[in-house]
């Protein structure tokens, strides 16, 4: 009987011993067979300015840095295989020595708190699997760590192994944690340093000397000890390090005055729309994004806002400056305060353009018979519409001039009436089909207040309008990334920066923008003044630009030959604006901003089209001047379309009349000013 239970047993054990075997013969051939395992992990995402300076990082839900294995301190790595895994370059992934004892520890407590996993195995866990301590999960580390073994070497995996190692704090690999602990290169650490890294992991909450210093202290005398007993260090090298005051980096929350938060985050929405990825891919793909942002501008941007606002008005901005060539971004304000909103109001907010929206319609106008000097009554007016409504647009104030005025002065002066009648007369569709050759692509409704910029529109759009018109009308996008590299240093997108289709006649465009430096001009000057005359003595250059106005939004955009730039200011609740103070931000930003970004760049002007003229004309009767007239400007026409007439209502009589009596309303009003002046003061 004896020997039948010998033998039984001794098969039984053969048979375990086979099934073993084949066992793990299966899963070495299976693992042969799936092939080498992806070593993809997350790595921070780095942005870079137009001139390769970084301006940000993205890191997912950490911050994560990939070095190679040669640009770590040897004695960080020394360090960290001694406290971890010292038998690292000697197995084939499992210490089976401290498994079996492991795993007898764990059947006898019949529980999973004992732990001998070797660098590859937390690799593998790293990579693929989640921390839980289940049996399932120790299966599956087992079988990509032999897949980790079979396919990489042990440089290789000890490489993605200290890269990807958590050390709390958000801090994922060595790179992160040292720049994380002591503001330093995972190459430059000394040996105390290097130590105090290799305590970390084994229990990042309590050995983080940030969370308790007294523990990590002793874990890494503890580490230093090894390194001396295995002969790496001398004792003398031990009992100074040892002693070593570190000096750990600050541990700061992010920064309140991070470099323009809200273009980063335009720069990874696009981002994500050029790759094709969600949002946390892209953070943590280790991708280097060169964007078109120019640093100077955006603290120029910044500064402009700062300074004119005044800090306790809670009224909000939304500004950008791009490049009216390329249409790439240089600078963008999203709000005031991103700490306390994060709401993008120069991309992710519409509102009401006001006037801004009329060198639309002139653009159109000039397509279709009008010219500079194209005359229309400006004086309070009633229109009957088609389906019998009654609409009744009225000009800021109340004030017209009762009279003729040309287009050059309705731009200049923001006539309003003359804006609806040349809507009405070109026809709603007409102004619709213009506005969004120049880009917008919010939705316009078929009205005549069209004309007077009712339809809510981004700053975005209404910059890369403008943008167009500066261009000479060559197509352009707006964007914010050049170009992107991925972990590898490939490049896996590159913007052509060719320039654009002619989307828009250059003859039109060119007078369309010479007509819109008259907001600046006082002898545009008419029933009011120009709706640029407060900014006007601010400006050293010759800009084009428009500014606009409703009961709740201001704006102001306007260009150079080499830079546009546009900002709206307005409460996010819509309520009007009713401080005379806040009504003049967007206009003393935008002056303010323009000439400091122009004072390091040469002068250049708008190049005139073939077949565009010059005149000298008279703004008051649209006629060409004469020497008689008081006041004269260059004006641009279609060769062919220029007045032909003089001016004659400035023309002197025989006996010199008409210029005397010129001269003496000259007096007469500054008589009356005098009186006026010494009455109040």
């Amino acid at each position: 009987m004896s020997w039948i239970k010998k033998h039984f047993f001794r098969k039984l054990t053969i048979g375990i011993i086979l099934s073993a075997i084949i066992f793990i013969a299966g899963v070495y051939l299976v693992s042969f067979l799936l092939g080498p395992p992806k070593l993809s992990t997350e790595q921070n995402t780095i942005y870079y300015s137009q001139d390769g300076q970084v301006v940000g990082e993205e890191s997912g839900n950490g911050s994560r840095y990939w070095v190679d294995l040669d640009d770590i301190s040897p004695q960080l790595v020394k360090a960290i295989l001694l406290a971890e895994d010292q038998h690292f370059y000697d197995h084939n992934g499992f210490d089976i020595p401290r498994i079996a004892g492991a795993l007898w520890t764990d059947l006898k407590t019949m529980s999973l708190k004992e732990g001998a996993s070797t660098l590859t195995q937390q690799y593998a866990r790293n990579l693929y699997l989640s921390f839980e301590k289940t049996w399932t999960r120790k299966l599956q580390e087992a079988f990509y760590t032999i897949r980790l073994e079979m396919f990489y070497s042990k440089d290789e995996i000890l490489e993605g192994y200290l890269n990807t190692i958590y050390y709390g704090h958000g801090a994922y690999g060595v790179e992160a944690a040292s720049r994380y602990f002591f503001d330093k290169s995972a190459n430059e650490l000394s040996l105390a340093e290097a130590a105090m890294l290799a305590a970390i992991p084994k229990g990042p909450a309590y050995y983080s000397p940030f969370n308790n210093m007294e523990n990590a202290k002793e874990r890494q005398k503890w580490i230093l000890g090894l390194l001396r007993d295995k002969k790496v260090i001398d004792n003398e090298s031990f009992l100074l390090a040892t002693k070593e005051k570190l000096a750990f980096a600050e541990t700061v929350e992010e920064k309140q005055d991070k470099l323009a938060p809200y273009f980063l985050d335009t720069v990874l929405q696009e981002a994500a729309g050029i790759l094709d990825l969600d949002k946390e891919k892209v953070r943590a793909g280790g991708y280097q994004i060169h964007t078109t942002l120019d640093i100077n501008q955006q603290k120029q941007l910044e500064q402009e806002v700062n300074d004119v606002f005044q800090e306790r008005s809670k009224i909000q901005a939304g500004a950008i400056v791009m490049d009216p060539d390329t249409g790439g971004i240089h600078a963008l304000i999203g709000g005031r305060d991103y700490q306390n909103s994060t709401f993008n109001r120069a991309i992710q907010a519409k509102r009401m353009p006001g006037s801004a929206f009329k060198p639309f319609l002139y653009y159109a106008a000039l397509g279709n018979g009008y010219t500079p000097t194209t005359m229309l009554m400006s004086k309070p007016t009633t229109f009957e519409l088609e389906d019998g409504q009654v609409y009744q647009p009225g000009n800021y104030n109340g004030y017209y001039a009762n009279e003729p005025i040309t287009l050059a002065q309705a731009l200049a002066l923001s006539d309003n009436v003359y804006a609806v009648k040349t809507n009405l007369f070109l026809g709603v569709e007409k102004l619709i089909d213009t506005a969004q050759r120049f880009g917008i692509e919010s939705k316009l409704p078929k009205v005549p207040s069209l004309a007077l910029g009712t339809a809510s529109i981004s700053v975005n759009e209404m910059v890369t309008g403008y943008g167009i018109l500066a261009n000479g009308g060559h197509d352009i996008s707006s964007h914010t990334i050049e170009k992107i590299v991925d972990r590898k240093g490939k490049t896996v997108y590159e913007r052509d920066n060719a320039q654009g289709e002619q989307i828009l006649d250059a003859q039109r465009t060119f007078i369309l923008t010479q007509l819109m430096t008259g907001m600046f001009d006082r002898s545009l000057n008419g029933y009011m003044a120009v709706t640029g005359s407060s900014i006007a003595d601010k400006l050293t250059r010759t800009y084009a630009g428009k500014s606009g106005t409703t009961n709740s939004d201001s704006w102001m955009i306007g260009y150079s030959p080499d830079l546009v730039m546009g900002i709206w200011t307005g409460y996010d609740d819509n309520r009007p604006i009713e401080k005379v103070a806040e009504g003049s931000y967007a206009k003393n930003v935008w002056a303010g901003f323009m000439e400091a970004a122009h004072k390091h760049i040469p002068p250049h002007k708008f190049d005139v089209p073939s077949g565009v003229v010059a005149v000298p004309i008279d703004p008051e009767t649209g006629k060409r001047a004469t020497r008689y007239c008081k006041h004269s400007r260059v004006m641009y026409f279609k060769k062919g379309t220029e007045p032909k007439e003089y001016c004659s209502l400035h023309f002197p009589d025989e006996d010199g009349a008409g210029e005397k009596k010129d001269k003496q309303k000259d007096a007469e009003k500054k008589g009356v000013l005098k009186k006026l002046f010494d009455m109040l003061f």
